[in-house]
């Protein structure tokens, strides 16, 4: 039987995906920093989060990790809601930072669920 073609088969996929991955972090990590940030910024921010975190979900996460990646993101969700802006100090800085990694996640979560799905109707 011949093993049908998805968008993570093609030839630069693992770097497309990496690099994303790294870029979405980054960007993550710099909207959520304190400070006054710029209206482009935070209009485009969760913009460009979402489909970098659909870029991850697609080329990044393959069957064996779907799992322990849901299992992940459902904890940093629960984080996120979980009362980090009460530490001491640092919590403040965390929670935008958090929120963005959160988006970033989610997205590629969604990606990854919906192609969960996918296959177990398929088996169906």
């Amino acid at each position: 039987m011949v093993k049908k073609k998805t968008i993570a088969d093609f030839k630069h996929a693992e770097k497309v995906g990496t690099f994303s991955f790294f870029v979405g972090i980054a960007l993550a990590v710099i909207a959520g920093l304190p400070g006054e940030v710029p209206t482009a910024t935070a209009v485009m921010a969760p913009l460009i989060l979402t489909v970098f975190g659909l870029i991850v979900g697609f080329l990044n996460i393959n069957d064996d990790e779907v799992k322990p990646f849901l299992i992940a993101t459902i904890a940093l969700l629960v984080v996120m809601r979980g009362g980090i802006e009460e530490l001491p100090i640092i919590g403040l800085y965390l929670v935008n930072i958090v929120r963005y990694i959160s988006l970033f996640v989610s997205s590629a979560a969604l990606v990854v669920a919906l192609k969960l799905i996918h296959d177990i109707a398929k088996k169906r």
